[in-house]
């Protein structure tokens, strides 16, 4: 692959981390906040329907797209470590891959699996709910901060 092709599938990973991270950013710094302010049957609807709606073609493609891109490029810099782009392509690669798509995976996925079972107006969701914002929000954060670290280091890979 040219060295101009190259610099423009690194430039759309950065772009497609970087718009990850703002999705997530949105959600650690304001909505779950605000969500959080609503009474507990409330809060969990509305993560309910958010956990429906994010489930379509632009967000998945955007999210999953980004991740098969990097490791391309990943197992393409691992084969020409000698090109000072690498270690930035390779640390992009692993910071989203695992810090962001795994994390998400293992994670998050769960969280929001276990809190579609839960009835919003039963007596124990209160508990449940604010479990789940704790827990669902400081892995948000791992994510989010994965996704913009990722985004930096296929930018610096650039320069």
């Amino acid at each position: 692959m040219g060295d101009r092709m190259q610099n423009i599938l690194i430039l759309i990973s950065a772009l497609g981390c970087g718009l990850i991270a703002g999705a997530f950013f949105a959600f650690s710094s304001f909505v779950m906040g605000a969500l959080g302010k609503l009474p507990p049957g409330q809060g969990i609807a509305a993560m309910q329907s958010i956990n429906v709606v994010v489930i379509n073609p632009i967000f998945l493609g955007v999210l999953f797209g980004t991740a098969a891109l990097a490791l391309f490029l990943g197992s393409g810099a691992i084969r020409h470590l000698g090109d000072p782009r690498a270690i930035w392509i390779v640390a992009g690669t692993g910071l989203y891959v695992i810090g962001t798509v795994l994390v998400t995976m293992v994670f998050n996925v769960p969280l929001n699996n276990a809190l579609a079972a839960v009835d919003p107006a039963s007596g124990e969701s209160a508990a449940v709910w604010a479990d789940y914002l704790r827990n669902w929000t400081n892995w948000n954060h791992v994510r989010g901060l994965a996704a913009l670290a990722a985004s930096g280091a296929f930018i610096s890979a650039l320069f």
